[in-house]
């Protein structure tokens, strides 16, 4: 018998990949939305504002688990009204989510929250596992929106039997994939070299990992804590723009050093710091577990994800 799973910010590209994943295997879906209510793609999507108490808190009581991917698309410029508005994206709703666990009579015995690796700031070649502690030390839009975000998840699971936090790596796969798309078209635009050294590691993860390690959280009992949910082989940056290139047949790309990324990325409307730091993230705990990441190989994950973009040509010129 299929559980029934609330998935409060399930409309970005990871939830509506966890969305239609969890109904293929028979479960029933409850997606908040800012937008209006309907039932498509056989998922109930309710409205809520993120912001207030309503009739969506209904939809908590008896359900098996809470799924909370809500939060502001961190590819922006870090302003300070920008990071106000990232912590402010996290914090208030899952604070809310909380408000409304304590108003049901069942409250659902799992609450799964995604967070960052972005809350280890810059950590060089240091092997991060579980384990290792938070400096809190770096930018203050990937640290400190972090901080916050865990800390008020913290205090909101309190009602919950089983609180579970996902920091989760940069996720490669899928239709609508940010991460293929952006780096894809800095490699079309021919500047797709090494950011600054290149040595900067990328802790990635695929899609299909993601969503078969929500499902562990949810299901498995043991399950408890704080957990990475990142690929066990991360990649330099260096790596990581080497391999879109040959997969995308571009045999020049212009290194981009440390200044001009700084100067380049507000012009963009991005943030520099998402290139120029790095992480070695480690997954001990899942795989301690007996979880087995099914995608390990970085330029395998890549080549699947640009399939639609290669076209059967590009498929096998890249085999």
């Amino acid at each position: 018998m299929g559980k029934r799973i609330v998935i409060p910010g399930g409309t970005g590209f990871l939830g509506r990949a966890l969305a239609q994943f969890l109904r293929a295997r028979g479960d029933e879906v409850v997606v908040l939305t800012r937008g209006p209510g309907s039932r498509r793609d056989d998922v109930l999507w309710v409205p809520w504002d993120a912001a207030t108490l309503g009739r969506w808190v209904d939809h908590l009581d008896g359900a098996d688990a809470i799924v909370h991917l809500t939060g502001k698309r961190v590819d922006c410029r870090p302003t300070r009204r920008n990071i106000a508005e990232l912590v402010s994206s996290r914090v208030v709703p899952v604070r809310l989510v909380g408000d409304a666990l304590e108003r049901v009579r069942r409250p659902p015995p799992v609450w799964v929250q995604s967070s960052t690796l972005a809350i280890y700031g810059d950590a060089g070649d240091e092997v991060i596992t579980e384990a290792t502690p938070v400096t809190g030390i770096g930018p203050p839009q990937m640290v400190q929106v972090a901080l916050a975000w865990e800390a008020a998840f913290r205090e909101a699971s309190d009602p919950v039997e089983r609180a579970v936090l996902l920091r989760i790596g940069v996720t490669f796969g899928g239709p609508g994939d940010p991460a293929t798309a952006r780096l894809g078209r800095l490699v079309r635009l021919g500047m797709g070299g090494r950011v600054a050294g290149g040595t900067q590691w990328l802790s990635w993860v695929a899609l299909d990992d993601v969503l078969r390690g929500f499902a562990r959280a949810i299901d498995d009992p043991r399950v408890r804590g704080l957990y990475h949910l990142t690929s066990p082989a991360p990649v330099t940056n260096d790596e990581a723009m080497a391999t879109f290139r040959r997969l995308l047949r571009r045999r020049i790309g212009l290194p981009s050093p440390a200044w001009l990324t700084r100067l380049g990325a507000p012009l963009l409307g991005s943030d520099a710091q998402l290139a120029l730091t790095g992480r070695r993230a480690y997954p001990a705990r899942l795989l301690d577990q007996g979880f087995e990441f099914r995608e390990t190989d970085f330029a395998r994950v890549v080549r699947a994800a640009l399939a639609p973009q290669l076209g059967a040509r590009g498929e096998r010129a890249n085999q």
